[in-house]
């Protein structure tokens, strides 16, 4: 099968991933989606960013089917000369040969350091039910003890890995984050149009804890003006401590000019009201102010505490005293 042209003959000769990408064999086309092949020299990647809490992330594809609107991890295709924000939804890159890679990198992992997976795309994405590459990368991982891994997807795939999670959980110390930003189903197939339904994702953490998988609620990102509501965010956490999630926490909002160049149009076609003050408030910066997301974590603080639901395992979180929650409260 030939690979897709990605560029014209004409171009400069690629190197690194993008040459990788470009020699991919084509897998199979639908759609509007289709699959690469990509031989990588490493799965295990260290991560730089001083405010993650994690030191490894491992990421089983490049792309991702769900098509988040706000997605930050567009970026990641331009590596492979993709400046397309739209190719990052369309063309989804298969990692060959994850499990032995890893095999030979976890000696790498010293003890205390943290393995994420899933930090860049979806673990659980629709790719994941031909190719399976999470499965094989857990199947790797379970053979070890004393790892700290965390999972986090949208992709209620993830209760068909039930039986090595339970296993990796006894032999290392796991816990899984699903994403979900909002409850209402009619938005939130606008925001994330390929991604299951929330109460499907809601029924995965119930099912998780039920097993004896931790599992928990990652709020993020919390959309100024659509999914930012006091009411609607207390619902979350409401639902969450329902389903018997170990914790829930939520980020805001921050856009890359790549993220930007696909959510900015979106907005303007769907939440034209808000068009004017996203672009004041984004035009020179990724991230809204700091206030903005005190006032967040401050809601958030109280909601926790009412329903009796922790910050994150991983963090000593000092939880505010209980407060009257507002829900008419202004957060942008």
């Amino acid at each position: 099968m030939a690979s897709l042209p990605l560029l014209p003959a004409s171009s400069p000769k690629l190197i690194g991933i993008a040459r990788l990408a470009a020699d991919g064999e084509s897998l199979r086309q639908g759609h509007d989606v289709e699959y690469f092949t990509l031989p990588v020299k490493s799965l295990l990647n260290r991560c730089t960013v001083a405010r993650m809490p994690f030191t490894w992330t491992i990421n089983p594809y490049r792309g991702c089917e769900f098509a988040c609107k706000y997605c930050y991890a567009r970026y990641t295709h331009e590596f492979m000369e993709m400046r397309d924000g739209v190719d990052f939804e369309q063309k989804i890159y298969v990692k060959q040969h994850a499990a032995n890679l890893l095999r030979q990198e976890l000696r790498r992992v010293k003890p205390g350091e943290e393995i994420a997976l899933g930090t860049a795309t979806d673990p659980y994405q629709p790719a994941e039910r031909r190719f399976e590459v999470t499965r094989a990368i857990l199947e790797e991982l379970v053979r070890h003890e004393g790892l700290e891994l965390g999972i986090i997807t949208k992709g209620n795939l993830i209760l068909r890995d039930l039986d090595l999670l339970k296993e990796l959980g006894r032999r290392n110390r796991l816990f899984v984050n699903l994403t979900v930003t909002t409850l209402n189903v009619e938005l939130a197939r606008i925001l994330e149009p390929r991604a299951p339904r929330p109460d499907l994702r809601m029924e995965a953490v119930h099912k998780l804890n039920q097993a004896g998988v931790a599992a928990g609620i990652s709020c993020s990102p919390v959309i100024p003006g659509i999914t930012d509501s006091p009411r609607d965010l207390e619902a979350l956490v409401r639902a969450t401590s329902e389903a018997g999630g170990k914790h829930i926490f939520a980020n805001p909002l921050f856009l890359k000019p790549c993220s930007a160049a696909v959510f900015m149009p979106f907005l303007e076609k769907q939440f034209p009201q808000l068009a004017a003050s996203y672009h004041e408030r984004y035009k020179d910066r990724a991230f809204l102010p700091k206030s903005y997301g005190k006032r967040i974590s401050d809601l958030m603080a109280r909601l926790r505490q009412k329903y009796g639901i922790r910050h994150h395992d991983r963090e000593n979180h000092q939880v505010s005293p209980p407060a009257r929650v507002e829900s008419q409260m202004n957060l942008f």
